[in-house]
């Protein structure tokens, strides 16, 4: 696959290519072009020239192609998420979850159209009038992670468009196959040329010059926290707007009066969707004490049924890490654990078997008896291991 600048499909200037390799099977899904700083710059130079008509189009009309493009990646589903599902790893049944959540969020957004108008207000004044008269910002940055590459797409791209900016998107290097196909939809959808635009390469290359290039007024970034922090002391050198999504660790609290059905239920999927790799994912389970063994039984159970596996068998439920370095830092995590004294549930290891042997992948895990200075819970599990503690609060009726 190539880039897309200014409506036409480019390669590189270095001539270099990145393989794009499916983390179940380690096997070369496709290539794409290993972008520079001139080919970002071509970029934003073509989304500049764009914006001076893409703001003159009418709100409605921008809706209009937001609206044919969530219809469009609906009806390519199957092809899309087996792209996604080939590139990142994910189950299949959750690539079609994820595109079905980027066509919604198209809609959602083209359905703000009314949100876009500006105000009128009376001032102190006598017979004075004052107007809030709202203006897109021009080019925009898109800087998305590999974890959810579309819907994270969607979340930035939507908005901006549909508010008259131009947009420069900077998929994740190696997740950036679904997204381009995507941008290609666009386009195929009547987005005048340069308004969206998608520059493949490294981050330190490609986000790098999104950040520094005083011409990109608004930069939106999914990633690492400590990535985070560098984006916004890089992009305050000329007060670019930003919008961050960073990490988290979130805890799961259960208490005595819970629906325990449902709430195993919240805590498998919680911990386990996309192989724990999400920042929103539940990080820590805290339950009562008085509800604690029976909790732990039925998630242990549901957890033993989770089949782990390459993300195009229909009944996968849990796909590889994303890269061998995901995994080598779970591993490190439950072993440090271990180390310390927790106890080790199920799970803990790598699957065994010849076809597994190949991807990046390790069992759903669930560990006790957990110290709180383990490293598990003292930074961000990004991946399917999740330590429970018991509480001896008892929370009683007012």
């Amino acid at each position: 696959m190539r880039m897309l600048i200014g409506g036409n499909w480019m390669e590189s200037e270095s001539g270099e290519w990145m393989e794009i390799r499916n983390p179940a099977t380690g096997e070369i899904v496709d290539s794409v072009p290993k972008g520079t700083k001139r080919d970002v710059q071509k970029a934003i130079r073509a989304a500049e020239e764009a914006f001076t008509t893409w703001r003159n189009v009418s709100p409605e009309d921008r809706a209009h192609l937001l609206y044919r493009t969530a219809r469009r990646v609906e009806e390519n589903l199957e092809s899309l998420a087996t792209i996604l599902t080939m590139e990142q790893g994910k189950p299949k049944r959750e690539s079609r979850a994820e595109l079905r959540r980027f066509a919604l969020t198209l809609k959602y957004y083209a359905g703000c159209v009314p949100y876009l108008r500006g105000d009128a207000y009376t001032l102190n004044s006598e017979g004075h009038l004052g107007f809030t008269v709202k203006q897109p910002l021009g080019v925009c940055g898109a800087i998305v992670p590999w974890n959810f590459p579309i819907s994270l797409m969607g979340n930035k791209i939507a908005p901006a468009l549909l508010a008259g900016n131009t947009v420069v998107v900077k998929p994740a290097s190696t997740t950036p196959l679904c997204a381009i196909r995507v941008v290609e939809i666009f386009h195929q959808e009547g987005i005048p040329p340069g308004v969206l635009n998608i520059v493949t390469g490294p981050g330190s290359v490609v986000g790098e010059e999104l950040l520094k290039n005083t011409a990109v007024r608004k930069v939106g970034f999914t990633g690492e926290t400590e990535t985070g922090k560098y984006v916004m002391q890089t992009a305050s050198e000329d007060l670019k707007r930003l919008t961050l999504e960073l990490g988290g660790s979130d805890p799961m609290i259960v208490c005595e009066d819970a629906d325990l059905k449902k709430a195993v239920t919240g805590a498998s999927v919680g911990r386990f969707y996309n192989c724990g790799q999400a920042c929103l994912a539940i990080k820590r389970l805290y339950l009562m004490e008085s509800i604690a063994d029976d909790f732990i039984a039925q998630l242990v159970e549901k957890v033993r049924r989770l089949k782990v596996g390459n993300g195009l068998l229909p009944d996968t439920r849990i796909g590889p890490l994303h890269t061998e370095k995901q995994r080598k830092e779970v591993e490190d995590m439950v072993n440090d654990a271990v180390s310390r004294g927790a106890r080790v549930l199920i799970g803990g290891k790598r699957p065994e078997g010849e076809e597994l042997s190949r991807g990046f992948f390790y069992l759903p895990t669930l560990l006790e008896n957990v110290p709180h200075d383990a490293t598990i819970v003292q930074e961000e599990c990004f991946g399917p291991a999740l330590p429970i503690f018991l509480s001896l609060i008892h929370i009683s009726e007012p």
